[in-house]
C-alpha cells in the first residue's frame, strides 16, 4: 500500500514573514503526531501560543487547568455556546464537550503571540469558516506504511480498532488539497521547525 499516498510529490511551500501574529491550524490522520509536533512547537518556540481546549470532563491525574485543557462546567459550556465564544466544538465519545475558546485566541494575538491549534479535520473545516483568514497546515506521514507501524506499535488499540482507524486515516488523507501546506512529519525536531517557519517566526529558541 505504499503507492497510495505519496507527500514528497507536493512542492515546497513558501514561507511568509506575517506584519503582524497570525493563527495557523494543524491537523491531520490519526496516528501522525500532531500532538507529539505541537507540544515540541510549545516547549521551544516561545513565540508561539499553543491553544488550550475547553472540556466538560474532570482532570485526569497529573493535568493541570490551563496547561492541558480549560475544564468547566456544563453550563460554563453552554455559555460560551450562546455567546459564541467557540471556534469550534464537538461531543467526544457521546460523553464529553470540546471546544476552542475564541477569547482565548484572540488574547493570545493580542499579546503579540502567533497561535497555533492543533485539531481533528472536521474542527479544522469549522475553524475555516470561523476565521478564513487562518493558515491551515496539514502534518502527512513520510508513508502510509509508516503510519501503519506508529499506529499499531502504540499498543493502545485492538485489532479491529486498529483498523477502524487506518480506515478513517485514508479518508482524513484524502483531505489533504483542502489545506494550504502540507509538512510530512519524519521527525518531531524537522517538522516542527519547518511548522515555525510557516508561521514566519524565528527558529528554535529553547526554554
Amino acid at each position: 500500500m505504499t503507492d497510495e499516498f505519496d507527500p514528497t510529490v507536493a512542492a515546497p511551500p513558501e514561507v511568509f514573514v506575517p506584519a503582524s501574529p497570525t493563527v495557523t491550524v494543524l491537523a491531520g490522520p490519526t496516528a501522525v503526531g500532531k500532538g507529539t509536533v505541537s507540544t515540541y512547537v510549545r516547549d521551544h518556540y516561545p513565540d508561539v501560543w499553543l491553544s488550550v481546549s475547553a472540556t466538560t470532563r474532570a482532570p485526569r491525574p497529573g493535568e493541570v487547568d490551563g496547561v492541558h485543557y480549560f475544564f468547566v462546567r456544563d453550563d460554563e459550556f453552554d455559555r460560551m455556546i450562546d455567546e459564541d465564544d467557540l471556534l469550534e466544538w464537538a461531543v467526544v465519545h457521546n460523553l464529553h464537550r470540546y471546544g476552542t475558546p475564541r477569547h482565548k485566541v484572540e488574547e493570545a494575538l493580542a499579546a503579540g503571540r502567533s497561535v497555533l491549534l492543533e485539531i481533528d479535520l472536521q474542527g479544522a473545516r469549522s475553524i475555516r469558516q470561523a476565521m478564513p483568514e487562518a493558515q491551515f497546515v496539514f502534518l502527512a506521514p513520510p508513508s502510509w506504511d509508516e503510519m501503519v507501524h506508529r499506529l499499531v506499535g502504540r499498543g493502545t488499540e485492538t485489532p479491529e480498532q486498529q483498523q477502524r482507524r487506518l480506515e478513517t486515516a485514508k479518508l482524513e488523507l484524502a483531505a489533504q488539497s483542502e489545506f494550504d501546506h502540507t509538512v510530512v512529519n519524519d521527525t518531531v525536531e524537522r517538522a516542527a521547525a519547518e511548522l515555525v517557519a510557516l508561521m514566519g517566526l524565528p527558529g528554535e529558541q529553547g526554554r
